[in-house]
């Protein structure tokens, strides 16, 4: 019974686990996503995006910065060049990150839900902890491109280990921006991967490790699922999302967890890092192995 989940992200890559939260969790984590949008910044506002790198130095240093907090990254059209709102602020944010799962009950709620330890345990996980989330917003006509890529890439271990928990908090298609899959990519390796760099005068702080691999676009399987769906990931899944160019939004919550057993080190390499007095946190711990059977 443990090993159905393992099988099947094993040959996929991904797993689909529709109804994982109820119609109340969603409209929960939906009011909380949207309240966020009022708390973002009125000034130095900071763009996310897998496209564009300018103004990098100041972006990256918000970003290694955002790992035990709640931080909020914006849509690059949806500021101007003097750093004023061209929208709606409900409709300006990119995500916020990276720290959901610690500072905002609401969040914190559902990451430590035993459904979710549930699922780790299937996978074989003996303590396993949760080093980021984010919420995703996708906003209509604005949402940008999610280049393909591999979650290993940003949040490295060895061996392997890192998952993703992606959480549909809106009904996801191929006009806003579902996810997109290539199945089996996960079995041959991490591709590159996205590091702090170690030259200290440097202007980039983080710098991949070599180019972008070339990904056909018929190698892609669009995921297009219902709200309150999760899908879990492999981190070595190769995967994207195109822009939304539909009037719907495509709101997620998202976090990722890694094993940590003595066996498994967690890159130091990494964009994040834990904070010396505050450890990613563990989701359980088996102790003794035949308990975990």
């Amino acid at each position: 019974m443990r090993n159905t989940l393992l099988d099947e992200i094993n040959e996929n890559g991904f797993i689909i686990i529709e109804e994982f939260l109820t119609v109340e969790e969603v409209e929960e984590l939906y009011r909380a996503g949207r309240a966020l949008c009022m708390d973002a910044p009125q000034a130095n506002r900071k763009i996310f995006s897998t496209v564009n790198a300018s103004d990098t130095h100041s972006k990256e240093t918000y970003f290694l910065e955002s790992g035990d907090k709640v931080s909020y990254f914006f849509e690059e059209g949806a500021v101007g060049p003097n750093g004023e709102l061209l929208v709606n602020p409900m409709h300006a944010l990119n995500k916020v990150g990276h720290a959901l799962h610690t500072e905002h009950p609401t969040f914190e709620k559902i990451t430590f839900s035993n459904r979710v330890r549930e699922i780790c345990w299937q996978l074989n996980f003996n303590r396993p902890a949760v080093c980021q989330s984010m919420y995703i917003y996708k906003n209509p006509g604005i949402g940008g491109e999610v280049i393909p890529h591999q979650d290993s890439s940003f949040i490295y271990t060895e061996p392997n280990s890192t998952i993703g928990f992606w959480i549909a908090l809106e009904d996801c298609n191929l006009q806003n921006g579902c996810l997109q899959f290539i199945k089996g990519s996960h079995k041959s390796g991490v591709h590159r991967r996205y590091i702090r760099n170690k030259e200290n005068d440097a202007n980039e702080l983080l710098i991949y490790d070599r180019s972008a691999p070339i990904y056909p676009q018929s190698s892609f399987t669009p995921l297009k699922v219902s709200k309150g769906t999760c899908i879990v990931i492999h981190g070595n899944a190769v995967h994207k999302s195109e822009p939304n160019r539909s009037q719907q939004s495509r709101h997620a919550y998202a976090f990722h967890v890694i094993e940590t057993e003595n066996n498994v080190k967690y890159s130091q390499d990494n964009w994040l890092q834990p904070i010396k007095d505050k450890p990613f946190p563990i989701l359980f711990e088996c102790k003794d192995k035949n308990e975990c059977d």
